[in-house]
């Protein structure tokens, strides 16, 4: 039995998310049909995610892993799954690792971006929030706040069986070009809807709608369950999970 691990691209506005669900079109779903189809397996052939996304969210570079009994080399097994995904959908690398490695539980740091385009676009209607200019310099400021270790709870959505809700956050920074304004952010962990609840918030505080001391006091007084403004799915993408084996 080998252990392979594989990176992932995939848009996210086909699928209902990451995760296995019934009657769903899923990423995981996906892989796993290619998988079954490959081996002639009667049973499921789990295909374990660095993390779960949302319905609608992209990824250039989610990573996953799962165990194959096989006599296909890496490179036909990578051209096999791809002939059997569909095209919105594909895996851009395979290789055996270690029997102990995890997808989830070795990731050292995550990296998502968020794209706002500044007026409408049918170009990226499906990849990024659409909306009137704002101001970036707010922007630029509260995503300073953020970077180092802090509990999250405010921005995330609340999960009464989740103790730790702390992450640390490496970069945090706003960017534009043209019409594109580019938040990337990178930590060791991220909470559920994390990043869209921090992008919403900002989004907001840069609009004049939400005070800027209310996104301080969210950061360093966690509380849950807080109405605050959630960014759509489909302007994150998941862009890269980092190792350090």
């Amino acid at each position: 039995m080998n252990r392979y691990k594989i990176t992932i691209q995939y848009d996210g506005s086909s699928f209902s998310g990451w995760q296995l669900q019934k009657n769903r079109k899923t990423v995981q779903g996906e892989i796993e049909n290619a998988l079954i189809i490959i081996s002639g397996s009667k049973d499921r052939i789990a295909v374990h995610g660095s993390g779960r996304t949302d319905s609608g969210v992209h990824a250039y570079g989610q990573v996953a892993h799962f165990d194959l009994d096989t006599n296909l080399a890496s490179r036909d097994l990578f051209n096999a799954i791809n002939s059997n995904t569909s095209t919105d959908c594909r895996i851009m690398s395979i290789e055996k690792v270690r029997s102990d490695f995890e997808s989830r539980f070795d990731a050292i740091r995550r990296v998502y971006r968020y794209q706002v385009y500044l007026g409408s676009s049918i170009l990226y209607r499906n990849q990024a929030w659409l909306i009137n200019d704002i101001e970036i310099k707010p922007l630029k400021e509260l995503s300073e706040m953020i970077i180092g270790e802090h509990d999250f709870l405010s921005f995330s959505k609340y999960r009464p069986e989740q103790k730790n809700t702390n992450s640390i956050i490496y970069k945090s920074t706003w960017k534009k070009k043209d019409k594109m304004l580019f938040y990337e952010i990178s930590g060791n962990r991220f909470l559920h809807h994390m990043v869209r609840y921090l992008v919403g918030t900002m989004v907001q505080v840069s609009r004049g709608q939400y005070l800027k001391k209310k996104f301080s006091s969210l950061l360093h007084e966690p509380r849950k369950n807080v109405q605050i403004h959630r960014a759509p799915a489909h302007g994150l993408i998941l862009l890269n999970v980092e190792y350090d084996r």
